[in-house]
């Protein structure tokens, strides 16, 4: 059986032998876990951004840099660093894995969990329709958030994923950061998977997954910073699926699948967060998916097309000011 812990444990020994390097800070804490601060206290990096998101991927996903190219008719073409990300076994790696759906929360402490330590803890409703669950002695979350993870922390997270605290490695980075931006883009596939999730469908039955996201500039706040990651999802991502199923499932589907679907498309997503008065849950649903699918079914050879960029909005919410 595949091992994600055990993959990204690889990694994140990389990330904090090379931490000089990659602009990270290594924190041994008395319990014997270990946090790398990936930009709460540090200026992170690309590199380490990059990393970040293969640790969170399990092991399973290839994340590297590229760019994309856009038309805007106001503002004639322009361009935006971009990651590109291609999954295996994407099920594992983008929902028992990078789906952010383990709140961390401590004696003044939050954060989002992500990453292969939810496959060992497997506390969330979503495992029981993956058929997986990791086993290994060691484990790595990854938390979105602006304050390292004290002791109490760790050990309430080690004694549920069932390793020791000096077997635990947290690697943490605010929204609002270059590690923060990079991995939040790399997330382009498993969100239109948790979409296809949500939608119904079987996501044991996707093969392979391929993705490209702008990367999000860096704003001044994890508030500003979330509309504009959410923004380059929605508005400047597409998307490559490989699956089996029917020709006929896919016909229904796919139409659904695009962030163009959703009643809330078509404004920045900070804006949107104002008009529902700072409720997120206000938010529609269905709107949290990539701009552009592509689903290659290789049960037909058929292909199936959904979406379209948006640059007028990508502009405004990434560029412009």
């Amino acid at each position: 059986m595949i091992s994600i812990n055990q993959r990204a444990a690889a990694i994140a020994h990389q990330m904090a032998e090379e931490s000089e390097a990659l602009g990270l800070m290594v924190v041994i804490l008395s319990n014997g876990c270990t946090v790398i601060d990936a930009g709460v206290n540090v200026s992170g990096s690309l590199e380490a951004g990059r990393l970040f998101a293969e640790a969170c991927l399990g092991g399973l996903g290839q994340v590297s840099m590229t760019r994309l190219n856009f038309e805007d008719p106001n503002h004639s073409a322009f361009w935006l660093p971009s990651v590109s990300v291609s999954v295996s076994y994407p099920h594992i790696a983008c929902m028992a894995g990078q789906y952010a759906g383990w709140a961390i929360k401590g004696e003044k402490f939050f954060a989002m969990g992500s990453g292969p330590a939810r496959a060992l803890y497997a506390g969330e409703e979503i495992f029981a329709k993956l058929d997986y669950k990791d086993q290994a002695d060691v484990a790595v979350l990854l938390l979105e958030g602006r304050q390292l993870p004290g002791e109490d922390v760790a050990n309430n997270i080690a004694s549920k994923c069932g390793v020791s605290a000096s077997s635990l490695t947290l690697i943490i980075a605010p929204t609002a950061s270059l590690v923060g931006s990079m991995q939040i883009a790399a997330r382009v596939v498993e969100t239109g998977l948790h979409k296809l999730f949500e939608l119904g469908f079987d996501i044991r039955k996707v093969v392979s997954g391929y993705g490209v996201c702008p990367l999000a500039t860096i704003a001044k706040d994890d508030l500003r910073a979330i509309g504009r990651t959410n923004d380059g999802v929605l508005y400047g991502s597409q998307v490559y699926y490989t699956v089996n199923t029917s020709d006929e499932e896919l016909e229904k589907m796919v139409p659904q699948v695009p962030s163009s679907a959703s009643r809330d498309y078509g404004t920045p997503f900070y804006d949107l967060f104002q008009r529902y008065g700072g409720d997120f849950y206000k938010i529609d649903p269905l709107l949290f998916s990539p701009a552009q699918v592509i689903f290659n079914n290789l049960a037909s050879g058929h292909c199936f097309t959904a979406g379209q960029l948006n640059s007028e909005v990508l502009y405004k919410s990434l560029l412009a000011g």
